[in-house]
């Protein structure tokens, strides 16, 4: 780990890599990325699926990055920018490595004003108690959990020796327990490696045991490292269907639906509701305009309702 010396050193080859963006979305609005990796990629997992070069996994970081550029940096972009919805904590791997990960976040908090901030975590080090102590201090977590069982973790995600699935749930767990603000878990699902119905199902075991905030399936929209291939959207259409009507399932993918949307009677479409949320997006793209006249309809007499869930609208039936 670098010295202080080190830490109040600024490296100016990094410097116009720290920030990155503005990015915007409709989850997150206008938000400025902070890279705590510029240099190269360090993580403690090689997933198949990276669009970054495969690399060697680590434990900790051996370019290590200021405190003060980071703050530097990220204090000339707010002001550049202006109006940023949200501060994002990620890296060119994995950012709870950074060795200075709590200080920095406590320097954040002291400048962000309203401005929100968040993290984008493998979550392989969530079991570590500094790590979720400095995660408190966030506005809002999200961690990936692609796999429920250590063989598939290992094949996919490719971990760092030591690291195991079980501390991992465990850990998610105890940090949900004491964390307020919204947590969102998000699982990235890649073509015969963890889309079985038998991976699935044990990840929603787990994720009704953990009740976070909302869960994010997707799939992959990069060109990945390695020669693993996406699944379609109708596939993470019947996965999230795999999934607990209780737990808030929300398919972020830029894939879209490939067949006809189709036609849906208003029973039909309080039958669906009653088993499974949809999101605006998911009506949009599977229910006909005249369906989707239905589902306004159903609206206006109160037979379903529309709740917002850390940002994203579903559809559920009253």
């Amino acid at each position: 780990m670098p010295d202080k010396t080190e830490r109040l050193t600024l490296n100016a080859e990094h410097a116009p890599k720290v920030i990155f963006g503005p990015i915007h979305s409709r989850r997150f609005g206008k938000s400025l990325g902070v890279d705590l990796s510029p240099g190269k990629k360090q993580c403690n997992f090689d997933c198949l699926y990276c669009e970054l070069d495969p690399a060697k996994t680590m434990e900790s970081y051996d370019d290590v990055v200021s405190v003060e550029e980071v703050t530097t940096a990220l204090k000339t972009a707010l002001k550049e920018h202006g109006d940023i919805d949200f501060i994002t904590l990620t890296a060119n791997g994995e950012p709870t490595l950074y060795p200075y990960l709590s200080e920095l976040i406590d320097e954040i908090n002291r400048f962000k004003g309203s401005t929100k901030t968040l993290i984008l975590s493998n979550a392989a080090n969530i079991d570590d108690v500094k790590v979720q102590n400095a995660l408190l201090k966030l506005d809002e977590v999200k961690l990936s959990l692609d796999c429920a069982t250590q063989k598939c973790l290992q094949k996919l995600d490719r971990s760092h020796k030591g690291i195991e699935v079980e501390k991992i749930k465990a850990g998610m767990l105890a940090f949900k327990s004491k964390y307020d603000g919204p947590l969102v878990i998000e699982i990235l699902i890649v073509k015969t490696l963890n889309d079985s119905k038998e991976e699935i199902a044990k990840l929603n075991e787990y994720l009704l045991k953990l009740q976070p905030t909302r869960i994010d399936i997707g799939t992959i929209d990069r060109p990945p490292a390695f020669d693993v291939k996406p699944v379609s959207y109708e596939k993470l259409l019947e996965i999230s269907h795999l999934f607990d009507s209780a737990l808030p399932v929300y398919i972020a993918s830029r894939k879209k639906a490939e067949i006809s949307a189709s036609s849906y009677s208003e029973e039909e479409i309080l039958e669906t509701l009653s088993k499974r949320p949809l999101t605006v997006e998911d009506i949009e793209a599977l229910f006909d305009k005249e369906s989707q006249k239905r589902v306004e309809g159903l609206l206006h007499k109160k037979k379903i309702k529309q709740v917002s869930t850390n940002g994203v609208e579903f559809y559920k039936k009253a």
